[in-house]
């Protein structure tokens, strides 16, 4: 069973439906004993990180999570917002602090030349920085769906698996340990995507 986090913000049901097509077992929750119970845990979100940072803190769904992801070591995947929001800090519209789990920051995307429009939304490949499982079976044209304007940075060059290009290169992809997360959306990714979630569902820490 995979705990998808309900913090009333993002794509929850996008990504319940795609592990249903895959036929993954999944529960969409904010219950401390469910997330507890759960195998996987995935973070999924769209919006502005200093109000889903608020919304996990008012939900009580820090506290659980780092108990399941940092103590217990789950395997976790965060999606979009929900990998921003594993930062030590964001920086939209203001400066809030993350869950802390990857050292970096989260800043907004600077595209240099025009044609660029923020939010970047659409398909756009991404470069695989070093070979991990989690990408395995890919088809040879790595293009995933995003929807951003901001984007992590982390601190740690370990931590980068992927990149993407939009007039400037951005994080797409991060792993530590246990953690794994995509700026990109696995669920709206179509052949790619539910490659990479199906790869999620069979990884082993």
């Amino acid at each position: 069973m995979i705990a998808i986090i309900d913090y009333g913000m993002g794509n929850k049901h996008s990504v319940y439906n795609a592990l249903k097509y895959i036929a993954v077992d999944s529960i969409i929750t904010r219950d401390a004993g469910e997330i507890s119970r759960a195998e996987r845990i995935i973070l999924p979100g769209v919006g502005a990180f200093g109000a889903a940072m608020e919304n996990l803190r008012q939900f009580g769904l820090e506290d659980i999570l780092h108990e399941e992801v940092i103590v217990k070591g789950k395997p976790f995947l965060g999606i979009c917002l929900g990998m921003q929001l594993l930062a030590e800090t964001g920086t939209e519209k203001g400066l809030f602090k993350g869950l802390g789990w990857i050292a970096g920051d989260v800043v907004k995307l600077q595209p240099a030349g025009t044609g660029f429009k923020l939010p970047h939304v659409g398909w756009n490949d991404i470069e695989l920085v070093r070979d991990v499982g989690l990408f395995k079976g890919l088809k040879k044209e790595k293009a995933f769906y995003y929807v951003h304007s901001y984007a992590m940075r982390p601190a740690d060059e370990n931590d980068l698996v992927a990149t993407g290009n939009y007039g400037v290169d951005f994080t797409a992809a991060v792993l530590k340990n246990n953690i794994f997360a995509t700026q990109f959306h696995p669920e709206k990714s179509q052949k790619n995507g539910l490659t990479v979630l199906e790869n999620f569902v069979d990884w082993r820490v």
